[in-house]
């Protein structure tokens, strides 16, 4: 079974797809993380974030690894650096080139139909899984998005950050469209768990039927 959980970020993607793999037994996989580890790459060997070609052929010789909760690439670990603000700000730049995305998506769904899984992004229900048997779609408040990662990143003024979210918003507003047999849950009010026991109670539903 395929769990895809898609939306914006600050809506809780990450955090609920994790308690939800460790619940479920799942493998989790986090496409925004290849993305932004693409991106750090190319910032590390100074390829232009505006040249798909570069950015696509740097992809196809540089896969993304994950194991036991690292992320890495081209032999470096880069779980801690692609979640710094630097990336946060351009990572749009690279994901929004079809090319780029023409490759990770294969890769996406190499990992995703191995077995059981939950992935997360931003179109894993649309366009990555669209077979997918359980779809998510989650939404917050931007006020409280922007608490969030706040809290993710107290280093960064919270004005900043709120900027910041809204520009990614507008980038990401062609991949940030729920598939329509997806269920959205606003998670302003609730906490992680109370999340993951929603789609939890979603998952099992689906087992049974």
């Amino acid at each position: 079974m395929i769990v895809a959980i898609d939306g914006p970020a600050g809506a809780g993607k990450s955090t609920v797809a994790r308690l939800l793999a460790e619940r479920l037994g799942f493998p989790y996989l986090d496409t925004g993380a290849m993305y932004r580890a693409l991106t750090w790459l190319a910032l590390d060997r100074g390829v232009s974030l505006d040249d798909g070609d570069a950015l696509a052929a740097l992809a196809r010789e540089q896969t993304v690894g994950f194991e036991g909760g690292t992320v890495t690439i081209a032999g470096r670990i880069v779980t801690a650096a692609i979640r710094e603000a630097r990336i946060d700000r351009v990572v749009s730049t690279v994901a929004r080139h079809p090319d780029v995305r023409d490759v990770m998506r294969e890769h996406q769904r190499r990992l995703a139909h191995v077995g059981d899984a939950v992935v997360e992004g931003r179109d894993i229900g649309t366009v990555v899984c669209p077979d997918a048997e359980v779809k998510v779609y989650l939404v917050a408040d931007p006020a409280e998005r922007a608490r969030r990662r706040q809290i993710e990143r107290p280093e960064e003024g919270a004005a900043g950050l709120a900027s910041d979210l809204k520009l990614r918003d507008e980038r990401d507003a062609a991949q940030m469209q729920p598939a329509e047999d997806a269920d959205v849950i606003d998670t302003t009010e609730l906490s992680a768990e109370e999340v993951v026991d929603r789609i939890e109670t979603l998952v099992h539903a689906r087992e049974s039927a």
